[in-house]
Order: C-alpha cells, then structure tokens, then sequence
C-alpha cells in the first residue's frame, strides 16, 4: 500500500502521506462509513480532509485531526438510531 500511495503522490506532485495521516484518514473513512446511512460518504468525507489539509497554514496531521473532529461532530452517537 505505501508504495502505491508513495508513486500516486510522486505522479501528483505533493507529498507522500505518512503513517500517522493514514491511520487518521482510515480511521475517519471507517467512522463516517459506519456512522452514515450512506458509505459513499467515506472517501468524499477525506476528499474533503484533505481539502482542509492543503489550505491549513499548520500542519496536515492537525488539519486532518480537526477534520475528523468536525466529522465526528456531525455523525450520530454509536447506539443512536441503530
């Protein structure tokens, strides 16, 4: 997978994403799939971390943290509607 990743990222001109940001971006995927109605809101909901991530003046490990607050905010509470 880090290969692929590393490659996509070199072809695209950006930085590669490390560990800590996949864990955070799989870990937000994970939580919207499940948390919504709708699991396509996954790889939209890190579309948009990412988004965050590459206007934030921080850094993209923060910007993905308050991405995945921000998410969090918005889901139901696990028991809720289930």
């Amino acid at each position: 997978m880090e290969n692929w990743l590393k490659s996509f990222a070199d072809a695209l001109g950006v930085p590669s994403v490390s560990d800590e940001e996949t864990d955070a971006l799989l870990k937000l995927a994970r939580e919207v799939a499940h948390g919504t109605d709708d699991r396509r809101l996954a790889p939209l909901a890190t579309f948009l971390a990412g988004v965050n991530a590459a206007g934030a003046g921080g850094s993209r490990l923060e910007a993905i943290g308050a991405a995945v607050a921000a998410a969090k905010a918005l889901l139901p509470e696990q028991g809720e509607g289930s």
